[in-house]
């Protein structure tokens, strides 16, 4: 199934999205967010399958600074995740016309969900939470710092993100020195979590390096909706890549049930 690819204006900056079309009556609008280096193009091909899957229609959009999005040249601040929530995603809905979508997040993307969630109880169907991170674990700072060696060691990685964005080296760098400061060590969204009234997925690997079952814990404990949990062996940080099949059609279920 290939994609409606377009963009649109917010607040100044171009968003690049892509669109999913081809939809049974009665399904849920599905929109996915991305990980902290993800944009469009990232997911793969994982949005068409979904889509076939379910037979909903599938959203997927680049924040701005990523992708073939406007690329961002101010620093990110710790709050870019509640910002993400507050501004760009509402505007995005708003003018894709999209009403209560079930919101498929995939790290960041997974935490900003739950902080739109708890803002806007009203306007979200469902959620889909992949290796989502509601606190900071040192587990989860100790994996970004290793990233930055990387990145500064070789041009493998750099290369690779080409592929995914236009400025690899200021998506990589806003998103990696931001969860490096100290501030970040505090950073939490718990407080979000019992105004959430819809039901929720929360998807996690169990060798994910970037988050320990804390994080669904968290989740569960503090929701005011639902909770179901799918805990994946021989799973990274990457639940949608890592076991694909299984992921497929959990999120199908529970995007049925809906």
């Amino acid at each position: 199934m290939a994609p409606e690819r377009t963009a649109v204006q917010l607040g100044g900056n171009e968003i690049e999205i892509h669109r999913y079309r081809e939809t049974v009556a009665d399904r849920p609008t599905l929109v996915l967010l991305h990980e902290g280096l993800g944009s469009v193009s990232t997911w793969r091909d994982f949005p068409a399958a979904l889509a076939a899957r379910t037979g909903a229609e599938v959203t997927v959009y680049s924040r701005y600074g990523y992708g073939r999005s406007t690329v961002r040249r101010e620093p990110i601040a710790v709050d870019y995740m509640h910002r993400a929530a507050r501004e760009e995603l509402p505007a995005l809905l708003d003018v894709l016309g999209i009403e209560r979508p079930l919101l498929v997040g995939h790290s960041d993307g997974a935490s900003i969900a739950l902080i739109f969630a708890g803002l806007h109880p009203d306007r979200v169907q469902g959620l889909v939470l992949e290796a989502a991170h509601v606190f900071t674990e040192a587990l989860c700072v100790a994996s970004i710092a290793e990233i930055q060696r990387m990145f500064e060691a070789s041009d493998d990685l750099r290369d690779r993100l080409a592929r995914h964005h236009a400025d690899p080296e200021a998506s990589f760098r806003g998103w990696n020195d931001v969860w490096q400061l100290p501030a970040f060590l505090d950073w939490n969204i718990e407080e979000y979590l019992p105004a959430i009234r819809c039901p929720a997925l929360v998807i996690q690997g169990a060798d994910d390096e970037y988050g320990t079952l804390e994080q669904v814990a968290r989740i569960e404990r503090g929701s005011g909706g639902p909770v179901e949990r799918l805990i994946l062996d021989n799973c990274g940080h990457a639940p949608h890549r890592d076991r694909r099949d299984s992921v497929l059609a959990a999120m199908a279920r529970f995007a049925e049930r809906l």
